[in-house]
């Protein structure tokens, strides 16, 4: 698919870095879908090994920049990796969770569990990118979700099952809040904590303390009270002044620091090339399942 870059949503919102808050609280998110968060807990490394989680990030950002910058080529080479992780998912539930009951299969290519990471993806993006850079159009809104739901075909999604406007993405988000298949779990809990309260050098603690504002600030409150995470006014405060920080400095941010340099690259060939700049719409691939997955070789 070739756009250029005035006519695409998504490069507007994917170059900048700060949407690498959205990460977290979209795991959170998905592992709130019981299905999800049996998978990731049955086929990931990132709890048990040294800096699991942070290779875990770091492949996710790699297929998602992949996806968003690359050449055709590169981009179809990094959904399919993503589709063999996806063929090692498959599993059972261990125990009753909300509308699932134990034994419960579930399949990393399960149209209704990609549907949901997907969807978790666009709300916390778009809510980050409002949060801390600048508000979205109603109508950049309806463009970002129906270029996103250009991945349908690459992960065998049938055609028009993810939501084309942000109206039919807020009622599928909000009703599945509202239903028993988002239950959180034990399991979830487990590996919430794991992603609220990572290992990090003590010299580290306040920048991850203000991180972890922002992650749980992020989450809808009903979702934060099922993990049992606290909340209460004085982080509010802290989340309202972190964004409003950002929001001021981001303007006089230099280009090198602000954008993915996948973006920069990308934009300096379609220049020097005098072609429109290509953008593989699927880059929601890098869900629950494709982020933390294990890896073989």
């Amino acid at each position: 698919m070739v756009v250029s870059r005035a006519e695409t949503v998504s490069w507007r919102l994917q170059k900048e870095v700060v949407l690498l808050l959205a990460w977290s609280p979209a795991i959170l998110l998905q592992l709130a879908h019981p299905l999800v968060a049996q998978g990731v807990a049955d086929h990931s490394s990132f709890r048990s090994e040294p800096w699991g989680r942070a290779r875990r990030l770091y492949r996710t950002l790699e297929a998602m920049l992949g996806l968003c910058f690359g050449t055709e080529r590169e981009a179809l080479t990094v959904s399919g990796r993503i589709n063999a992780i996806h063929d090692r998912v498959h599993g059972e539930l261990h125990e009753n969770a909300g509308a699932f009951p134990v034994g419960t299969a579930y399949s990393a290519h399960d149209p209704a569990l990609l549907a949901w990471v997907h969807a978790t993806l666009l709300v916390m993006n778009l809510r980050v990118y409002e949060l801390f850079v600048a508000p979205v159009s109603a109508e950049d809104k309806d463009r970002y979700c129906a270029e996103a739901a250009a991945i349908e075909p690459h992960l065998g999604i049938p055609e028009g099952y993810l939501p084309r406007t942000v109206g039919e993405l807020e009622r599928y988000f909000d009703g599945k809040l509202a239903s028993e298949e988002i239950f959180v779990t034990d399991v979830a809990r487990t590996l919430a904590r794991t992603i609220v309260h990572p290992d990090a050098p003590r010299v580290a603690g306040p920048l991850f303390a203000l991180m972890r504002v922002i992650t749980l600030g992020l989450l809808p409150p009903r979702i934060r009270d099922r993990y049992g995470f606290a909340w209460n006014s004085r982080h509010e405060t802290v989340l309202r002044l972190a964004a409003g920080l950002i929001r001021r400095l981001l303007p006089l941010t230099p280009p090198i620091v602000r954008y993915w340099p996948a973006a920069r690259a990308a934009l300096r060939d379609a220049n020097r090339s005098g072609c429109p700049l290509r953008m593989f719409q699927g880059r929601r691939v890098s869900d629950a399942f494709a982020g933390v997955a294990r890896r073989q070789p």
